[in-house]
């Protein structure tokens, strides 16, 4: 696990250094600098609004007796979405309006209960339940 954030921690600057040099040479350096900024202000309004919508129908499904697990897991999606969309850079914009639509957050849903769901048959995660 710690060769992974080692890696990530030295792979996306640079890959985010090298995404700003492509853009400011194809648009200038001054236009990608706004286009960081209007991001990220996108992302920030975006994040508000998903974010009390997920925590809307939480509500919603709990006063109704049900545990919120789908939205909960949205919610995590929508937090790490809207962390990405803080840092400057293209890479993890893209990729943190993906974790903030709801249209290609189900994607994300898909993939990470099939992950979940593979580490809890193995035994890499214990789920206790109460009685």
């Amino acid at each position: 696990m710690r060769k992974w954030m080692w890696a990530i921690l030295l792979f996306v600057p640079v890959i985010e250094l090298f995404g700003f040099i492509l853009m400011s040479d194809w648009i200038g350096a001054g236009k990608t600098l706004l286009l960081m900024i209007l991001t990220s202000l996108i992302g920030i309004a975006m994040l508000q609004f998903e974010g009390r919508k997920v925590l809307v129908d939480a509500k919603t499904e709990m006063e109704r007796g049900k545990v919120p697990g789908r939205k909960m897991v949205d919610g995590l999606f929508i937090f790490v979405g809207g962390f990405l969309l803080l840092i400057p850079g293209f890479v993890t914009d893209i990729i943190g309006f993906t974790l903030v639509f709801p249209l290609t957050r189900a994607v994300y849903r898909l993939f990470f209960l099939g992950w979940l769901e593979k580490k809890m048959k193995n035994g890499s995660i214990t789920f206790y339940r109460r009685p």
